[in-house]
């Protein structure tokens, strides 16, 4: 029972050379769980040795556009790369407003699909989804993985949602919690007791105020301070702190202010990096 993380896309809504936007993959009982989809989301998945066509699911935490620019890319590209006769729908799981997003993302792509409809004989309908949307309860449970969605608050964004991951197997079962963007709040502390790990977004408060746009202060009205990210993980009792999304992007050389920020909170192991940095869960005893 382990799950492997790997962080996509670190970065943020500004355009950054060396981070896609937020996306996480999460490899746990021979699936692959795609977790929103940021910008350059598929390049960053050829560079884990993953692909679109090999997903077993797509998880949205909420339809902020960083977090789903490229939905589009995904679905066509899935479509066009599955070579299998009568493919499987993509799950997609996010929140209420998620099935809206899909079929006006299949609606702006609408030319396009026409086109390969008309052009190869093998391709007879659209991208097969299947879209599901929750704000809470148990959402997937397939050969020993099962996913657990919780409410987040991420205000006047919503509704926002957090997975929880766990893989069972004969030896015991691993974790791991998706927070997704959110201030800290009690639906995430429940979604994430004794999680093995915690994957969660986060600003830098302290930079962020200082800067003269309000459009930008504003952020630090509906995210999490990296300490506060911290004291979730703390509170709610995790193995390992895994830190993404960051805003502003961590700067070469400051990965350790960054890290003592939560480990003022937080006295477990803090992971932190850049795109494609991987995580191994277990089972902690």
């Amino acid at each position: 029972m382990t799950i492997e993380i790997t962080l996509l896309g670190t970065g943020s809504p500004i355009p950054d050379p060396n981070r896609a936007g937020p996306s996480t993959l999460i490899r746990a009982g021979g699936q692959a769980l795609l977790v929103d989809c940021g910008r350059g989301v598929l390049q960053r998945l050829a560079a884990a040795g993953a692909s679109a066509n090999t997903l077993a699911a797509l998880l949205l935490t909420h339809l902020h556009s960083d977090h789903i620019a490229d939905l589009g890319d995904l679905l066509i590209t899935r479509w066009v790369t599955t070579f299998t006769p009568d493919p499987a729908p993509l799950p997609i799981i996010g929140p209420p407003g998620t099935a809206d997003v899909v079929a006006a993302m299949l609606r702006a792509f609408g030319h396009d699909i026409g086109y390969r409809i008309a052009h190869h004989d093998d391709l007879t309908a659209p991208p097969p989804v299947d879209v599901q949307e929750h704000t809470a309860g148990q959402v997937w449970d397939r050969d020993g993985v099962r996913i657990t969605v919780a409410p987040t608050d991420h205000r006047p964004v919503t509704p926002t949602i957090g997975f929880r991951i766990e893989h069972t197997d004969a030896s015991g079962t691993a974790s791991v919690v998706m927070a997704g963007d959110t201030v800290p709040c009690d639906s995430l502390d429940e979604l994430a007791a004794g999680a093995d790990a915690l994957v969660h977004t986060v600003i830098r408060s302290d930079l962020i105020a200082a800067l003269p746009q309000q459009r930008i202060r504003d952020i630090c009205d509906y995210h999490s301070s990296v300490a506060q990210a911290g004291a979730t993980a703390r509170r709610a009792g995790v193995g390992t702190l895994v830190l993404t999304h960051y805003v502003p992007a961590i700067a070469p050389g400051q990965e350790e202010q960054w890290r003592a920020l939560a480990a003022a909170e937080f006295d477990g192991p803090i992971e932190l990096g850049d795109d494609l940095h991987r995580v191994d869960v277990v089972a902690r005893g």
